[in-house]
């Protein structure tokens, strides 16, 4: 049990640990959750690409059936947000996703997605933590049955219907062997634009690397936008929840000004406030604030992202990492959603072009990050001895205000800010900093190391 535990987004670990027999202790405690909440209908339970993770998927199915519950699954992997669509469209007690995301293959994990298609919160994670057991089978007279069903289709009306445009477009796209393939391409189709695909074949190695839709990993699809003929170019990481777009004169687009471009052109069409995390962008405040909206920012994770939007009512919610959802849609981010999107907004006006208005509008920006290796037993340690030496001043510029929401963020005179926080998924600390100018920035980064070097 000791091995087990649901981090930012559930629990994930290299496949020496993320074994058989703890897969079937997490579907116990979701079992018992699930009782305790008076939740008695389907589960659904769908998996990645990986090699391991439909058989951990059947694992978990099993031992939700023996508790009384009927499953759900998809016919092969599919992308973390159909099943978070799937559970509100076929009205599920929850769900469970076997995927490690962008980790490479030794990796795998699972998380829990409640009733209503947004990550759980940490009530819920902690509930099933302390349920935690060996499976406890009913009666047989009382098992469930799993059934296969089409995850794919309802969700596919659904975004077509809600994002309203036909982009007339040629796109390319790489699925880096992730589950978006057969998903995200296909529906870019089926609004008319010309598909090219890259690595869309099933590859459980994901090509030797990580699915990861990083600028090292993503380089013939930018050199396929860049130097070729596609006019927009979309990639998904391994479980297709998050997304990462390559226009022709930035190449790989910062999902920063990605969601200052999907913000904006949401805004042409409907009003309403975005919630972004503490790491993301001030420019969509600045976008917000031009249009007599707010912006909410929330703590790193986009469970807090998803709760934030449903008590705002948001037009739009994200983060920097390139994980997003939109009002109408289930709380949850997603990757094959959000292709269409970006596409509808390069068709009305390339995203080049908007990111060139919105900086000329708004004040050039720029933001990077970096990580730092911190042991997670010394995570705590650290940042209790930085909140013991707030500077007064960073790189030469004084310190206006502190946030505390998650780690700490600098917020300097000019606007800048430096933002220091614990990783929820490795055993690093990230730094953060965004500026005026990229001199500015890696000034800032140098001086976030610092810190955390002292601190340590």
């Amino acid at each position: 049990m000791d091995a087990i535990s649901f981090g930012t987004d559930g629990w994930r670990a290299t496949l020496d640990t993320f074994t058989a027999p703890r897969v079937r202790m997490v579907g116990q405690a979701v079992a018992r959750h699930l009782t305790e909440e008076d939740l008695d209908g389907p589960v659904g339970v769908c998996y990645d690409a990986r090699e391991s993770s439909r058989g951990f998927a059947e694992e978990i199915a099993r031992v939700l059936c023996v508790n009384g519950f009927d499953v759900v699954m998809p016919e092969r992997d599919r992308p973390t947000p159909l099943l978070s669509w799937n559970i509100v469209d076929r009205d599920l007690a929850g769900g469970l996703m076997i995927t490690a995301s962008h980790n490479p293959p030794e990796y795998n994990g699972v998380k829990f997605i409640p009733s209503d298609g947004a990550p759980a919160l940490p009530e819920i994670t902690e509930a099933i933590e302390a349920n935690l057991a060996e499976p406890d089978p009913l009666p047989e007279a009382e098992w469930g049955a799993v059934r296969e069903v089409d995850f794919v289709s309802g969700h596919a009306e659904h975004a077509l219907e809600l994002v309203g445009a036909d982009p007339d477009l040629s796109v390319a796209y790489d699925a880096i062997h992730g589950s978006g393939r057969g998903v995200t391409d296909a529906l870019l189709e089926r609004t008319g634009a010309e598909v090219e695909r890259l690595r869309c074949e099933e590859d459980p190695t994901f090509g030797g690397g990580s699915p990861e839709p990083t600028r090292e990993n993503l380089a013939e699809l930018i050199e396929r936008v860049t130097d070729g003929d596609a006019e927009l170019g979309v990639a998904n990481d391994g479980d297709a929840d998050r997304i990462a777009v390559v226009t022709p004169e930035r190449g790989l687009l910062n999902a920063n000004l990605l969601y200052a471009v999907l913000y904006d052109y949401l805004l042409e069409r409907d009003s309403g406030p975005a919630v972004r995390t503490v790491s993301t962008t001030f420019l969509v405040d600045r976008i917000a604030e031009a249009h007599g909206q707010e912006a909410i920012e929330v703590p790193v994770g986009f469970k807090w992202v998803a709760d934030a939007m449903v008590a705002a009512d948001a037009l739009i919610g994200g983060e920097e990492s390139g994980g997003f959802s939109m009002r109408g849609h289930v709380p949850e981010k997603d990757g094959v959603l959000t292709a269409l999107l970006a596409a509808a907004a390069h068709d009305a006006e390339s995203l080049d072009d908007r990111v060139d208005r919105l900086l000329s509008e708004h004040g050039e920006i720029h933001q990077s990050r970096v990580s730092v290796d911190c042991p997670d037993e010394e995570k705590v340690h650290t940042l209790d001895a930085l909140a013991e030496a707030i500077p007064d001043s960073v790189a030469g510029e004084p310190v206006e205000d502190v946030n505390t929401a998650d780690g700490f963020k600098l917020l300097l005179e000019s606007g800048a800010w430096l933002l220091v926080r614990p990783s929820g998924t490795e055993p690093k600390l990230r730094v953060y900093a965004e500026a005026e100018s990229e001199g500015r920035v890696e000034a800032l980064l140098d001086s976030g190391r610092e810190l955390v070097r002292e601190a340590r």
